[in-house]
C-alpha cells in the first residue's frame, strides 16, 4: 500500500549569514536536519531552530490568502525585478520571507514551476483564486515584451489602488450595518431580559399604566411569543436568498442594477465601478494589450452588473469599427464628463494617460463621499440611538415617577 507523502513542517530559525549578520526566519523540510542543511547550503549558521508554533484549529483565517496579500507580494516582485534580482530568486526570497504558511507553499509551487522551465503568466493561471486572468494576461504581456519589472511596476499600482478603493467601499458599508446590528441586538436584549422585569414590578401597582408603558410591555410580549419565529424565518430567507443569489446569474444582475439607484450608497458605487473600469483599462491599455482584450478584462473588473453589460456593448462596438467615446455615450451609465475626457484622448492618442487622470478624480470623489457619509451617518446613528435606548428607559420609568407624585 502507497504511503501518504510527509507534508513538509514549519521551523523558524536564528542564524548568522556569511556577514556575520544575525538574521532569522522561517525554513520548510521534513526534519530538523533537513532544515539545517537547506540553510548551510544558503551560508547561514543555525544558533537557534525549532518548530514554528500551530494555530490552535489548524489553519484558519489568519493563514487565508487574502487579495492584500497579492497586493503585497506584487510590488515585492515589482521592487526586486527592478533592482536587477533574477525572476526565480525573487519568488525564493519572498516566498521564503512571508509569514503566512498557505502563500509560502503558493510561492513555492510557483518558483518549481518557473524553475521546470514554464512561463511565470502559465505558472499562475494555475492559481485561479489568486490570480485572475487580468492578473495573468499583463504578466504574459510583461514576458512577451521583456519588460516583466514594468510591467509588474503597474500591476502591483493597479492591485494597490483596487485595494484602497475596496476597503473604501467597505467602510462605507460595515460601519452604519455594525451600529444597527448592536443597537438591534441591545434592544432585543432590553426587550426580553429588562423589561419582563418592570412588567413584574408595575403588576403590582394596581394602578392603570401610562400609555407609552404599555406599547413598550405590548412590544416586549410580542418579541417574546414570536420573536423566536421571526429570527428563524429570517435566517431561513437569507440562506435560501445567498443560494438563490449564488445560482441565478439573472437575480445577481437585478440586485447590482437596483442597488446603484439607492441614494448617496448607489452614487458611491456608480463612481467606484467608473473608477474600476478607467483604472483597468489604463493599466491593460498602457501594457500593450489590445483594446478589444482590454475592454473584455476591464467589463470583469468593473465589479457591477450595468457597467459590465455596458462595457462589453463598448467592445462590440469598438471591434466593429466604432469609436469607443461614441459607444459609451450610447450605453448612457457614464457620466458626460468621462465621455469627454475619452474622446480628447483617442483624438490626441492618449487614452491611457487620460483613463488614469478620470480614474484618479473618481477615486478621490469616492473617498471624500465615504468620509462624508460617515461623518454624516455618525450624529444620525447616535440619535437613532439614543431615542430607542431613552425611550425604553423613559417608557419603564413613567409609572414610577406617577407613583411618586401620588404619593
Amino acid at each position: 500500500m502507497a504511503t501518504k507523502a510527509q507534508e513538509p513542517i514549519t521551523f523558524v530559525w536564528q542564524g548568522k549569514n556569511r556577514k556575520g549578520q544575525t538574521i532569522k526566519g522561517e525554513v520548510n523540510a521534513n526534519s530538523v536536519n533537513e532544515a539545517k542543511a537547506q540553510l548551510r547550503r544558503k551560508g547561514v549558521s543555525v544558533a537557534k531552530i525549532k518548530k514554528a508554533p500551530q494555530p490552535l484549529f489548524g489553519i484558519g483565517a489568519k493563514d487565508k490568502i487574502e487579495a492584500e496579500d497579492i497586493c503585497l507580494v506584487s510590488r515585492q516582485i515589482a521592487t526586486m525585478l527592478s533592482a536587477g534580482v533574477t525572476l526565480i530568486q525573487t519568488l525564493e526570497m519572498i516566498g521564503e520571507g512571508h509569514n503566512k504558511k498557505s502563500m509560502r507553499k503558493l510561492l513555492n509551487e510557483i518558483t518549481n514551476e518557473v524553475k521546470s522551465g514554464n512561463p511565470l503568466s502559465s505558472s499562475l493561471r494555475k492559481h485561479p483564486q489568486e490570480f485572475d486572468d487580468l492578473y495573468c494576461d499583463l504578466v504574459k504581456t510583461g514576458e512577451q515584451s521583456g519588460a516583466l519589472e514594468n510591467i509588474y511596476d503597474r500591476i502591483a499600482t493597479y492591485k494597490e489602488k483596487a485595494e484602497a478603493l475596496k476597503s473604501k467601499i467597505k467602510k462605507a458599508m460595515f460601519y452604519p450595518i455594525a451600529v444597527v446590528v448592536v443597537a438591534f441586538v441591545v434592544t432585543t436584549i432590553l426587550l426580553v431580559f429588562v423589561v419582563p422585569q418592570f412588567e413584574e414590578i408595575f403588576a403590582g401597582f394596581g394602578a392603570e399604566l401610562p400609555g407609552f408603558t404599555q406599547f413598550v410591555l405590548a412590544i416586549s410580549q410580542f418579541v417574546q411569543d414570536f420573536g423566536p419565529y421571526i429570527a428563524a424565518a429570517a435566517a431561513a430567507f437569507v440562506f435560501a436568498f445567498k443560494k438563490a443569489y449564488a445560482r441565478s446569474q439573472q437575480l445577481r444582475d437585478s440586485v447590482d442594477a437596483k442597488i446603484l439607484k439607492i441614494p448617496v450608497v448607489g452614487e458611491i458605487l456608480i463612481k467606484a465601478s467608473v473608477a474600476r473600469f478607467t483604472r483597468t483599462l489604463s493599466t491593460t491599455f498602457a501594457a500593450g494589450v489590445p483594446l478589444i482584450e482590454a475592454l473584455e478584462s476591464a467589463a470583469g473588473a468593473a465589479g457591477n452588473a450595468v457597467y459590465r453589460d455596458a462595457i462589453r456593448y463598448m467592445k462590440a462596438e469598438v471591434a466593429a469599427g466604432g469609436q469607443m467615446n461614441v459607444a459609451m455615450k450610447d450605453t448612457e451609465v457614464f457620466p458626460s464628463m468621462v465621455n469627454q475626457m475619452v474622446a480628447i484622448g483617442e483624438e490626441s492618442g492618449s487614452v491611457d494617460d487620460m483613463l488614469a487622470k478620470i480614474a484618479t478624480i473618481y477615486e478621490r470623489e469616492v473617498d471624500d463621499m465615504v468620509d462624508g457619509l460617515t461623518s454624516l451617518l455618525e450624529p444620525i446613528i447616535m440619535s437613532v440611538l439614543g431615542v430607542v435606548i431613552g425611550g425604553l428607559i423613559v417608557a419603564m420609568s413613567l409609572p414610577i415617577f406617577q407613583m411618586g407624585m401620588v404619593v
